[in-house]
This record gives structure tokens, C-alpha cells and sequence, in this order.
């Protein structure tokens, strides 16, 4: 019944999460584009609309849209409804909490530490919340550095950090945490700009509306540059979100490596996006470089001569017991392992024509990336793994 429990809450929550995320980065993607293809307009050049910084007309929905910006609203011009855009970066933010909770931290410890890792299931926990919390913290304080006031600069400085904590992460939890833990960092650090920078500002700028006085226009000039920051943050973390899915990239040795050049290629993928009309080489370069190392770098070998090709034929038997052993605590019919409710993915290794069939997938999972089984959390030996690498190596025979 538990764990009937925590799949359907895995399940309930992560669909509210990606809900809540689409409406999140779709407003971000959408306020953005307005911005960079704002034209100049004829109704800032009227008495008492300096304020006006831009108009842009659309088509959609059959009809037509006419929006203007303004750097602030004078006394008397506070429309009767004026919609905000904050609920959809707190509800992304709070269901991704309640989904790391569910997924991670009241699951086994399988799914945060390996069995053999450097700190316990608790620790672990404690580690990646002080993380998330300090990072928020540091970044912050740097916006208020003179390093923010250069985009490029602070990118470069973040990348690093970002990397570095990333590396930090791939020795203290599984390969799939500590992507996941990255990308909530990241995810965390955006949802606090909005929260705590981003709404404070609009609403001192409408406080100053509201009682007749001059608008600072400066907060909305801060409250832009973090929400650039977050717009350029998007790509990344949901790369960080579907990682999970995909052991060649998370399993890789040098995994945080990876995600570096990752991060690069969709900090660029977005520049392009906002600026495909003036992009500079370096951006395109940068796009092209990050893409074909890291399709590079993860590539699999290829394939060798059957590992000791003159030595003793491995029998199936050995294979079978490994799987019995390791694997199907969880990739079985009814699941032994406490929190898993169904083998996951669907596969059950309790078949030998299932297990031969499936042999490449066990041999990226069990032996080039060593992401399963998860956490390692039956204690797979790597003579066990060298065991079934020379199985598959010799034609995966079931006879």
C-alpha cells in the first residue's frame, strides 16, 4: 500500500509540476520575445507619454493585439485590472520541492546516495537543502556586485560555480540526484528572483503610483535584470528536469563536465532565440562547440573483441543469478524493493529471452554508466559486472 502511495503522489505531483513549469517558462519565453521586438512608438512622442518605451502589434486566435510597455504608470493611469505574473514560478517551485520530497527523500535511500557513498541518506538531504539555500544567498549577494553589471562576465563566473557545484554534487549523491539536485538549485535561485526581487520592485513602483509620487524607475530595471537571468536560466534546468530519462548523459564519468557544456549550449540556444536578427559569431560558435562535445563525449565506445575471447565461455546460469541477486528486487512482477510499486520502465528480467533482448540496454545501465541498479542499493560487484559484459560480448547465448 505504501508504495501504491508513492507512485500515485510521484505521479500526481510531477504531472502539477510540468503544468505549472509550461506556464512559468512560456511566460518568460513570451514577455522576452515582446521585449526584443518592441519597435519605437508614435505615442511616446505625445505630451505625457515619455513613460512609453515600445509598441508591438501581434496576430493570434483570429484577432489582432496592440501592446505597448511603460517604464511606470503615472497617478491616474492605474488601470481597474493589472494582471501579475508571480503564481506560476511559485507553483513550479513549490510542487518541484514536494516532488524531490517525494521522489527523493522519502523514497529509499537508493534514489539519493549510492550503498557505498560518502554520506547517509539523512546527511545527504540535509547537504543538498544547505546547498540550494546557499547558492540562493551567494547569487544574490553577487547581483550586487559590480561583476552583474557585465551579462557576459557574471555568465561566465556562473557557469563555473554552476559546474563546480555540480562536480560537488556527482561525489556526494547518485549520478540521477545529483543532476536532478543542480537543476533545483538553479530552478531555486529563479523562483527566489521573482519571489524576493522581481514582484518587491513592481510593487514599489505601483506604491508610488498609488500615492502620486515619482516612480524609482531603477527597481524596474533591477526587477528586468533578474528576470533575464532567469530567462536565461530555462533551458538548462529543464534539461536538468529530463536528464533522468537519459543514463548516456547523467552516467557519464564525467558527468558534471557534461552539464557544463550543456548549460553553455542552451545559455546560447537562447541568446539566438532573442537576437536571431543580430547574433554574434561567438554565440553561434559557442552553440556549435558545446553541441559536438558533449554528443562527442557521450558517445558510446565502439564496440570491442569479446572481452578474453580465449577464456571460458560465460553460462547463462551466471547471468541469471546476477539478475536474481541484483535486479530483480525491482525489474520483477511484483517488486520486492520497499518504495517501488512496479518494475520500473515496465521491464521484467525474470525471462531469459527477456534478459537476452534486452542485452544492450543492461550493458549501457549495468556496466558502461553503472547507474543501475540504483544506488547500486543491491551492491552489485564489478566482477559481476565484467560477468555480464563478457556474456553479451559472447552473443548473450541463453541456451
Amino acid at each position: 500500500m505504501e508504495a501504491h502511495f508513492y507512485e500515485w503522489a510521484n505521479l500526481l505531483v510531477r504531472w502539477a509540476h510540468v503544468v505549472a513549469a509550461i506556464m512559468w517558462i512560456g511566460d518568460s519565453f513570451l514577455f522576452m520575445w515582446l521585449d526584443s521586438h518592441l519597435t519605437p512608438s508614435e505615442r511616446s512622442k505625445q505630451p505625457g507619454q515619455d513613460a512609453v518605451v515600445g509598441e508591438l502589434w501581434m496576430v493570434h486566435s483570429g484577432g489582432f493585439y496592440e501592446v505597448y510597455k511603460r517604464k511606470y504608470l503615472k497617478p491616474g493611469e492605474m488601470p481597474q485590472d493589472l494582471y501579475w505574473f508571480k503564481w506560476e514560478s511559485y507553483s513550479t517551485w513549490l510542487s518541484g520541492a514536494l516532488l524531490l520530497v517525494v521522489v527523493y527523500y522519502m523514497s529509499g535511500s537508493g534514489f539519493m546516495v549510492e550503498a557505498d557513498g560518502p554520506l547517509s541518506h539523512r546527511l545527504a538531504i540535509v547537504a543538498a537543502v544547505l546547498a540550494i539555500g546557499c547558492a540562493w544567498l551567494a547569487y544574490d549577494a553577487l547581483c550586487f556586485t559590480p561583476l552583474a553589471k557585465n551579462l557576459r562576465v557574471l555568465g561566465v563566473f556562473g557557469l563555473v560555480a554552476v559546474t563546480a557545484v555540480a562536480f560537488g554534487f556527482t561525489r556526494i549523491f547518485t549520478a540521477r540526484a545529483a543532476y536532478l539536485h543542480t537543476g533545483a538549485l538553479l530552478g531555486t535561485i529563479m523562483a527566489c528572483n521573482v519571489f524576493f526581487r522581481i514582484i518587491p520592485s513592481q510593487k514599489a513602483l505601483l506604491a508610488a503610483t498609488k500615492a502620486g509620487t515619482t516612480p524609482d524607475v531603477t527597481l524596474g530595471l533591477r526587477a528586468k535584470m533578474r528576470s533575464t537571468h532567469n530567462h536565461y536560466l530555462t533551458l538548462p534546468v529543464l534539461f536538468t528536469m529530463l536528464s533522468n530519462h537519459f543514463p548516456s548523459v547523467y552516467g557519464h564519468a564525467l558527468s558534471w563536465l557534461v552539464l557544463g557544456c550543456v548549460f553553455v549550449l542552451g545559455v546560447s540556444m537562447k541568446r539566438l532565440m532573442i537576437t536571431k536578427r543580430q547574433s554574434h559569431p561567438m554565440v553561434i560558435g559557442a552553440a556549435i562547440v558545446s553541441a559536438v562535445t558533449v554528443l562527442v563525449m557521450t558517445a558510446p565506445a565502439r564496440a570491442p573483441a569479446a572481452v578474453d575471447p580465449g577464456g571460458p565461455k560465460v553460462p547463462f546460469a551466471a547471468v541469471k543469478q546476477i539478475m536474481e541477486l541484483r535486479c530483480t528486487g525491482c525489474h520483477a512482477t511484483k517488486p520486492t524493493i520497499s518504495g517501488i510499486a512496479a518494475p520500473p520502465n515496465g521491464l521484467v528480467l525474470e525471462s531469459p529471452a527477456v534478459i537476452r533482448d534486452k542485452r544492450e540496454l543492461i550493458k549501457l545501465r549495468a556496466v558502461t554508466t553503472k547507474t543501475m541498479p540504483l544506488g547500486n542499493l543491491t551492491a552489485m560487484t564489478d566482477e559481476e559486472r565484467k560477468t555480464l559484459e563478457r556474456w553479451i560480448d559472447q552473443g548473450a547465448a541463453i541456451e
